[in-house]
């Protein structure tokens, strides 16, 4: 069954420039899909136009009948005075409703009326189905999930940041249980925890699914299909990000293939019809035009593009240092919560390092630690007298937010308008872009002219606060290959695991007020996050006394010394995956097939550890 038909879809805001021209796809009962595009290509636009929030000009969208659709990036307008908790029970206004009726009907039922006693059931069935009897466990589960806490159940929602606005947003279309869900980039506000929990929760969503999203892990992990929105019209892909990045690069060779034999048989005609017009004689002239004629036809054919790669890279100091950082019993706190404390940290030279945690957790207030913008309430941190700084922030500010990208280039980095306009021009602000004010930018250009800017300076310590936020996915791919060259120490706050899993060698994770320092790469730290957990979570068992094996204890310690040999070579063969994993890094299917291979080796590790532990625990009593 179609749930969402999309035909010859066209609109434009300015005349002439079609954002959306000719574009059409279909999506089936469950499908869950990616759309994907570089910013501006028309996907919001496409998902406003299937709610209903903008006109389209021209072609045609059908939505499955009875269906309920719902956009995360929506947020409708409450009456004021709203609460959190007030907005998410919207969600369960239908229940609500239906209930009511119930208790209405009840009052009736003594009548003996058949048709009473039918809605009755009629409305007990749809309050059984819809949850509705159970309401208060669903809304704790998707809050407990999605970082919204008792507290801020019963903050006015008007108050919210416009992050958290989306996140409650989220939650309440969750509870709505709704038919068709668009979600517009929904892990933009998500920790990583919340973000595991909706990829979790939409494993098990029964309905339909579109997804804008720049995060190619969650659409690795989410999504089936992808539609690619290019030139206004619709290119689809038959798998989920992994296999779209591989098949557009399969698809447009084989066109340049194309387009490359089809000018070589241009050529080949235009030769033929120069000698026939030379000959002078008319009939020759007649197939010449003919001939001509027919390369006009084939010359509809255009070169195949592909999006210009930004060129720039960090700029170094020419010397490193051995100690970057040394941080002692730090401590700070905000509006009287105690954010971290007894951090006790050392950074040398060359480490990458991720600074991991939940949202609110104090991440972006340690790296201003780091910076030196706040001072902190307890402790010292100390940079090495060699130490260089440059620093992203997630916040995107300019001090003139009035003047155009050149003036903030020639003012603020002190070069000539030659050179602004060059270094503009290699992060893609070319033509008129470049006289725009900067307050005219979006988020994502603004990063990218911040970017621009730190690109020149001469530092050894690069600290960046969630760089790949707002950047569409050519940008997030440039960018990594930028910090892929930049040789010194590296310091980042990321929620893209795509960019953790490339770039960390360290993780500090911040939580319950304080810093663990794992020194090792993001797999090592999920593994051994999960290995620790693992104890938690097992139901206790107590140990039973095992019978002697036959043969004994000689053939005992053969047994024990057979299984510490499969563990140790199992071992060998998870750092040779590891190896592997880092030279794959920018091959994404064979990532994915090498994270199964490496699942299924750590499952194979616990078992053979579980098997040796009680072989060497049975030949230690057997020797006693």
């Amino acid at each position: 069954m179609i749930d969402v038909l999309v035909s010859s879809l066209s609109k434009e805001f300015e005349v002439g420039n079609k954002i959306l021209d000719g574009l059409s796809f279909q999506v089936d009962t469950g499908e869950r899909v990616g759309i994907l595009g570089k910013n501006g290509a028309g996907k919001s636009t496409l998902f406003r136009i299937l709610t209903g929030e903008t006109e389209r000009d021209g072609g045609d969208v059908m939505l499955a009948p009875g269906k309920r659709i719902g956009l995360i990036s929506q947020i409708p307008v409450y009456p004021e005075g709203y609460t959190v908790r007030h907005v998410l029970e919207c969600a369960f206004a239908r229940l609500r409703e239906a209930q009511q009726e119930l208790e209405r009907l009840a009052e009736n039922m003594a009548d003996g009326d058949p048709a009473v006693l039918k809605r009755y059931d009629a409305l007990s069935d749809i309050l059984t189905a819809g949850g509705g009897y159970d309401t208060e466990t669903r809304l704790s589960r998707v809050c407990n999930g999605l970082g919204i806490s008792e507290e801020m159940r019963l903050q006015p929602f008007a108050s919210l940041s416009g992050g958290e606005k989306t996140r409650v947003n989220l939650a309440r279309l969750i509870l709505e249980d709704t038919d068709i869900l668009l979600l517009d980039e929904p892990t933009n506000h998500l920790d990583l925890r919340a973000t595991e929990w909706l990829e979790e929760y939409l494993g098990h969503f029964k309905g339909t699914m579109l997804a804008i999203s720049h995060d190619r892990w969650f659409l690795d992990r989410v999504v089936t299909r992808c539609i690619e929105i290019a030139q206004g019209r619709a290119e689809l892909y038959a798998g989920n990000y992994s296999f779209y990045v591989t098949e557009r690069e399969r698809r447009l060779l084989e066109r340049q293939k194309q387009y490359e034999k089809e000018q070589a048989q241009i050529a080949q005609l235009q030769e033929a019809a120069n000698d026939l017009h030379q000959w002078g004689m008319e009939k020759l002239h007649k197939r010449a035009f003919a001939i001509e004629k027919r390369i006009s036809r084939m010359e509809t054919t255009h070169r195949p593009q592909q999006e210009r790669k930004l060129q720039m890279r960090f700029s170094e100091q020419a010397f490193s240092a051995d100690e970057m950082l040394v941080l002692q019993d730090v401590r700070m706190a905000y509006a009287g919560r105690t954010l971290f404390e007894h951090v006790n940290l050392e950074v040398t030279g060359g480490e990458r390092i991720a600074l991991l945690g939940d949202n609110g957790a104090g991440k972006s207030t340690f790296l201003r630690l780091l910076i030196r913008e706040l001072e902190p309430l307890g402790g010292s941190i100390r940079q090495g007298p060699a130490t260089r700084v440059a620093y992203l922030p997630q916040i995107i500010r300019f001090s003139h937010p009035e003047r155009n990208l050149v003036d903030t280039m020639i003012y603020e980095e002190n070069c000539a308008t030659q050179e602004a306009r060059d270094r503009l021009g290699a992060f893609r602000f070319r033509g008129e872009d470049v006289f725009k004010p900067v307050s005219a930018l979006s988020g994502g250009e603004q990063s990218r002219l911040r970017l621009c800017m730190l690109m020149n300076d001469r530092m050894n310590l690069l600290i960046l606060d969630e760089p790949t936020n707002h950047l569409d996915l050519a940008s997030r791919e440039w960018i990594e290959e930028a910090v892929e060259d930049y040789g010194g120490t590296l310091l980042f706050v990321s929620h893209d695991r795509y960019f953790i899993r490339r770039f960390a060698t360290r993780v500090w994770m911040l939580e319950h007020g304080g810093i663990t320092d794992f020194k090792g790469d993001y797999d090592r730290f999920l593994a051994a996050r999960a290995r620790a957990d693992a104890p938690a979570q097992a139901p206790v068992q107590e140990k039973k006394v095992r019978p002697p094996r036959p043969g004994g204890t000689k053939e005992l310690e053969k047994q024990t010394n057979a299984a510490e040999r499969a563990v140790a070579k199992a071992e060998t063969r998870m750092d040779e995956l590891t190896q592997e994993i880092e030279e794959a890094s920018t091959n994404f299917l064979k990532l994915q097939e090498l994270y199964e291979q490496r699942e299924t080796l750590e499952d194979e590790i616990y078992r053979l550890y579980a098997q040796w532990e009680a072989l060497a625990e049975q030949l230690e009593a057997e020797r006693a």
